[in-house]
């Protein structure tokens, strides 16, 4: 009873008119977000963080969680109907979606997405429920030397198990790592990186480097690939799955939900990487694979459910042991902190109404995805419509007035745009931001429970291995470290047996 307690007072607080308005205008934000390619939930939620100021901060978390998930199915309508993917995670949906569109069943397959999504994220959100209070009760014996251990395994999984280059990507956390670092130093005051530049004594504000990495970058990225795209939005026809897509999709709904909150608690994991693992699953597993790539309702079913499945379970590192797993939950993070709350093992004992308010929330959310995609397909399809240039502006504008809010600071602007235009670059030659950010955020949580170790441990690295809990998480990061070498020997061994022969 002393569980079901705070999760009952939960409801109670998701049910209040205000947070329920938030929750709506999130979710719907989310879709429209998810509709219009070149924006994406971590650059949304970036441009929107100075608004949040003001905002009481269980509604503000509700409405930038709902942006977040809503934003996995709004993805789906781009991909479905003009193979234009609206999300990365809903890149492998392309594939059999819009192969559907192109014999008309484009309203199939965004029905049968709806439904997935909605399963995927209501049991995401029950395992939420049960495993996040276990985690973080077991992260109240955490102290620095596994604090150190939990950052640096977080870097590391973020670098080796994500979806792009593994070099380019430890490059990446290496630069974000390194940009943490700029300001003051945390115990002894001194000037670090700052170049003489009072303003950067003050250390660079994760605003800063959100906004212009995911928001200013992603837009200019964004409008030059658009430029080069087109495409008419085909026919949808009916919404509603017959009883032969839905008997079809049964077993790629219930994998999708296990894969997706599997690996969306995973740093590196995410949405993305589980809608694609979802996809290769389902390939494997059915009876007709040369049907995939072709139009098969599996092929969108698995994937979709996964992504909005992994949506959810992102949120269990967050909220329980403060780690992001991904490059939203980084900007998540960051909104958590602007409001005076520290995401960790203390949230759900200390803010048990904004910890079970979030949570529950998102039952209320994923119920209003799937009463409002069914019917809305029509009006986010004439969405698609509005100009590009015209949607940039506007979010360049409002990025801008935002970031001279946070500091009230113009120096804060221009390193907005320089950021944004390193960030464009890297996106030019195939850099991700994702891992310099995560970086950016594990940093500071890594160098002060590092030094903090130092002094319990009178400078003996050894010192951590006496703590079990810090030598298991070691032992994983060993392996982390040398999975990506051996699996590219063995992949390289593979390739020369044939010539062998």
């Amino acid at each position: 009873m002393n569980f079901l307690s705070p999760v009952i007072d939960g409801f109670g607080v998701a049910f209040t008119p205000a947070n329920l308005l938030y929750c709506l205008l999130g979710v719907t934000l989310g879709m429209l977000v998810g509709v219009l390619p070149g924006l994406g939930p971590a650059a949304t939620i970036a441009v929107l963080l100075p608004i949040t100021y003001n905002i009481e901060p269980t509604a503000a978390i509700i409405m930038l969680a709902g942006i977040f998930y809503g934003a996995q199915y709004g993805g789906t309508i781009t991909s479905v109907l003009l193979r234009l993917p609206g999300e990365a995670s809903s890149v492998v949906t392309a594939l059999d979606g819009h192969e559907m569109a192109k014999r008309g069943r484009g309203g199939a397959a965004l029905g049968i997405s709806a439904i997935g999504s909605f399963l995927g994220g209501t049991v995401a959100i029950i395992a939420l429920t049960l495993v996040a209070p276990l985690v973080a009760e077991v992260a109240l014996d955490f102290g620095p030397a596994e604090y150190t251990m939990l950052a640096l395994l977080g870097v590391l999984m973020i670098s080796t198990l994500g979806t792009g280059s593994v070099p380019k990507s430890l490059l990446m956390a290496t630069v974000g790592l390194l940009l943490a670092t700029v300001g003051q130093d945390p115990l002894q005051g001194t000037a670090r990186l700052a170049f003489g530049s009072d303003e950067l004594l003050d250390g660079i504000d994760f605003v800063i480097v959100a906004m212009g990495l995911f928001g200013v970058a992603e837009i200019l990225h964004n409008l030059e690939s658009l430029r080069r795209r087109s495409g008419r939005a085909k026919a949808v026809g009916s919404v509603y799955p017959s009883r032969t897509d839905l008997r079809e999709s049964r077993g790629a709904i219930s994998r999708g939900s296990v894969i997706g909150f599997l690996l969306g608690i995973l740093p590196g994991g995410g949405a993305t990487m589980s809608s694609m693992v979802a996809y290769a699953v389902e390939k494997k597993v059915t009876k007709k694979p040369e049907e995939f790539g072709k139009g098969a309702i599996q092929g969108v079913a698995g994937p979709e459910t996964a992504n909005n499945a992994a949506a959810t379970s992102s949120f269990i590192p967050l909220l329980s042991l403060g780690i992001p797993a991904n490059a939203t939950m980084a900007v998540m993070f960051g909104a958590l902190m602007l409001q005076g709350i520290t995401p960790g093992p203390l949230l759900v004992k200390e803010n048990p109404d904004l910890f079970w308010g979030v949570v529950n929330s998102m039952y209320i959310g994923n119920l209003l995805l799937l009463a409002m995609s069914l019917p809305l397909i029509g009006i986010f399809v004439r969405v698609l419509r509005v100009r590009p240039a015209i949607l940039a502006s506007l979010t360049i504008l409002v990025t801008m007035i935002g970031v001279y809010t946070v500091r009230t600071n113009v120096f804060d602007m221009f390193l907005v745009i320089g950021l944004g235009a390193v960030g464009y670059l890297m996106k030019k030659v195939g850099f991700e931001p994702g891992p310099l950010v995560l970086a950016f955020v594990l940093g500071g949580i890594l160098e002060a429970s590092f030094r903090r170790s130092m002094r319990a441990f009178d400078g003996d690295l050894t010192g951590f291995l006496t703590e079990p809990i810090a030598a298991s998480l070691l032992a994983v990061i060993l392996i982390v470290a040398v999975l990506p070498p051996l699996r590219a020997l063995h992949k390289r061994r593979t390739t020369k047996e044939p010539a062998l022969l």
